[in-house]
């Protein structure tokens, strides 16, 4: 190629402009759409009652898989999705939320396992992230980064949406590209984020088929949907009241019928018992079925809902001509969610802390749930009916938490309405797009060698349904629960947390035969079973999975921040003008004395929100009204509230929170202003792990309030010059204790 040449003017020098990089002729724009928590009975066309007609029609339109796997969690899943490699062997073994230290247990991906995003514009394509992230570790997300591990670091040219894990469909603490954003508008003008991320996905496809027609894209949409809170506009909510009063063993029965019907199970696949601690429907009292029920009529709205705005994308794909050429890949990143225990739960703080809500405080929120002031998940009965037929739940290597939708529609390339059988893994829809495209992932990427691609290609099942799979092994950890799957058999071991892992039980399935696990060949074949429980220690060694760690990511958190740690951090001095400091980054006033020193400028009749952390679900916040000074510590929806009796006069003041630790998560508030005693003490009991999901601000309290004793938001109408806050060194040696 002529590269042109250089001379000492232009008129004796050649110009040459290098070839941009370009994809092969005709490859797809693709938009991989991610569902979290949507186990693999959830939607329509996979045997459920939920209204999903846009999704039904993708695979109508395409292919559906039912023997498609996933990792046990988002984080997991997403790491393995994004690189085509297993999690533990690119450090994501768990959640972004900690790091433990170890290679597999970093909370990151690797910069030696380059994501499909980082492949595919090196290839000439756009790239595009909108919602869930859930990659960057969370002590990384604030203003000051670093940015190596955000959705623009790994590879997306533009991004919209949560770094956290779970989010507040209202409420959301929003990044855009590389900094923190308030939502357009508020819940009472219509605001919810599923229709925000989908405006976002349609304006990024029109801004870029109106520059670039010819040049295809990535569309990496992660939907909130149905990870708890679920939430959805009333609407939705009215269309599903009283469809769930027949209760769980009602519908999970009418759902295995449906999908024999559908093909999606084969004949005489059993329905597998209730898991552990399930009780029949039949007999709950009258108020624990009602409240059942409306946090399922909750999820079956909050997927509607989002079916609904997805049906928006896939109408402006036609209308602009551009769907004829758009793989779309639909999957969920495990299975439906335990987390809502045997009761439901209307608080999520309360879970992460270890404490299960009562049934009095939830049904005390009936008509709230699936609205802007809860943040509900429904309980174990609820989540084994969305994993219909099969076992156990997200976090478990049992199929229930492991075995996923998947669809995959590309008009006039994928068969419509096949089912496809084969075996497969999370780290294959990576492999299966590069496939399609034309291209590979580099043995070298940015001058780091990367880890080989674990996946392989699902291209060659498109054509041919009855195509044996081109996998034969595949391992799975989580929480120290275990399983793997080699050539048709699966070997699991269920985990109970604290206990030896000598004593786990290893059962035994051949899933060729029993798709649901439901007859254990453990003491029939113990040959097959004490081969592949070698064979799973092998596959650990060989990605990185050890150590076993049974911890959940708040007590690793809180192990990673604790007294102890080399990356404590006790002082902090806060400035109005700063942006929200997401809570992986807040001070952790857990179980400790800590105090608040507000330096501020009042006038007379000055008041509003000082300092504020946390949302519905818990947090605390400092403010002034009636011209005095109160606090409020909001611990999982019991709220605790200190009342200064002084009138604060007009000038400069110190306002004062002190709380001092009296035992194992209690302690005791109180006021002072200019160092004075303001007010009486309130005794209040204090969060183990987290306080809320929202992060920190000064002078409002922005997004989902702490409290709901001010109006909207509170924005201080004062000064703020500085607000310090101080921990002090009394967190207790046992609580960290409970962490080894």
């Amino acid at each position: 190629m002529t590269t042109g040449h250089v001379g000492r003017t232009y008129q004796d020098s050649t110009p040459w402009w290098p070839e941009p990089p370009r994809p092969r002729e005709g490859a797809p724009d693709v938009i991989v759409v991610v569902l979290d928590d949507v186990g693999f009975g959830s939607l329509g066309c996979y045997g459920s009652e939920i209204a999903t007609p846009t999704m039904d029609a993708l695979a109508a339109g395409g292919l559906r898989y039912t023997n498609f796997h996933v990792t046990p969690l988002c984080s997991p899943t997403r790491a393995s999705l994004l690189t085509g490699r297993n999690h533990h062997a690119v450090g994501m073994s768990l959640l972004s939320n900690a790091d433990s230290g170890f290679p597999g247990k970093r909370g990151t991906v690797t910069h030696r396992a380059a994501t499909i995003a980082e492949v595919l514009r090196d290839t000439g394509y756009n790239t595009y992230a909108l919602g869930k992230w859930h990659l960057a570790p969370m002590d990384q997300t604030s203003a000051i980064g670093p940015y190596d591990q955000w959705p623009l670091g790994r590879g997306f040219d533009r991004y919209y949406g949560f770094l956290e894990g779970i989010s507040d469909q209202y409420h959301p603490e929003l990044v855009q590209d590389n900094h923190r954003v308030e939502p357009p508008r508020t819940p009472e003008e219509g605001y919810h984020l599923t229709e925000d991320l989908v405006d976002r996905a349609i304006a990024c496809v029109s801004d870029h088929k109106s520059v670039g027609p010819d040049k295809p894209y990535l569309l990496y949409l992660a939907m909130g949907a149905g990870h708890a809170p679920h939430q959805a506009p009333e609407e939705y909510l009215r269309r599903y009241r009283g469809r769930y009063d027949e209760g769980w063993d009602v519908i999970r029965r009418r759902r295995h019928a449906r999908q024999a019907e559908l093909g999606i199970i084969p004949p005489g696949t059993a329905l597998a018992p209730r898991n552990d601690g399930v009780r029949p429907w039949s007999e709950l009292p009258e108020e624990e079925r009602a409240v059942a029920a409306r946090l399922q009529e909750a999820f079956a709205a909050m997927m509607e809902h989002t079916d609904a705005h997805l049906a928006r994308l896939v109408a402006h794909l036609e209308h602009i001509g551009t769907r004829e050429n758009t793989l779309i890949v639909l999957l969920s990143d495990n299975g439906a969610s335990q987390e809502g225990g045997a009761l439901g739960n209307t608080n999520s703080i309360a879970y992460e802390n270890g404490d299960a809500v009562s049934h009095a405080d939830n049904h005390a929120r009936l008509d709230e749930i699936g609205g802007p002031r809860c943040h509900g998940n429904y309980p174990w009965g609820w989540a084994q009916a969305g994993n219909t037929p099969l076992k156990r739940y997200k976090q478990n290597t049992h199929a229930g938490g492991v075995r996923a939708p998947l669809i995959v529609s590309w008009p006039g390339r994928v068969p419509e309405g096949g089912v496809r059988t084969q075996f497969h893994h999370v780290i294959d829809v990576t492999p299966t797009i590069l496939d399609v495209v034309g291209t590979g992932m580099p043995g070298t990427y940015r001058g780091l060698a990367q880890l080989p691609v674990h996946g392989v290609s699902m291209r060659y099942t498109f054509a041919d349904g009855a195509a044996p799979t081109r996998r034969t092994t595949q391992y799975f950890e989580m929480y120290g629960h275990r399983a793997i799957w080699h050539e048709g058999w699966k070997a699991v071991a269920y985990h109970e947390r604290g206990t030896s892992y000598d004593d786990d039980r290893w059962e035994l399935y051949h899933l060729d035969d029993d798709f649901s696990e439901c007859h254990d060949l453990a003491a029939e074949r113990p040959d097959v079973l004490h081969e592949l429980i070698g064979r799973w220690w092998s596959e650990a060694d060989r990605y990185d999975v050890f150590p076993l760690d049974d911890r959940n990511f708040a007590e690793r958190a809180a192990k990673y921040h604790s007294a102890a740690s080399p990356r404590r951090r006790r002082s902090f001095v806060l400035y109005p003008e700063m942006s929200r400091i997401p809570g992986g980054v807040t001070p952790l006033i857990y179980d400790r004395s800590y105090r608040i020193d507000a330096e501020v400028r009042l006038r007379e009749g000055d008041e509003g929100v000082l300092i504020s952390q946390g949302d519905v679900n818990g947090g605390h916040v400092l403010y002034i009204t009636g011209g005095r000074l109160h606090y409020e510590y909001n611990h999982q929806g019991t709220r605790y509230r200190v009342r200064g009796n002084r009138l604060l006069p007009p000038g400069e003041h110190v306002l004062s929170m002190i709380f001092t630790r009296t035992g194992p998560l209690q302690g005791v508030a109180s006021l002072a202003v200019d160092g004075r005693p303001d007010g009486g003490k309130e005794p209040l009991t204090t969060a183990r792990y987290l306080i809320g999901w929202q992060g920190l601000v000064l002078g409002r309290d922005a997004l989902s309030p702490v409290s709901w004793d001010y109006p909207r938001g509170f924005p201080f109408t004062g000064t703020i010059e500085r607000v310090r806050v101080e921990l002090d060194d009394d967190v207790p040696d046992t609580v960290h204790e409970t962490f080894d």
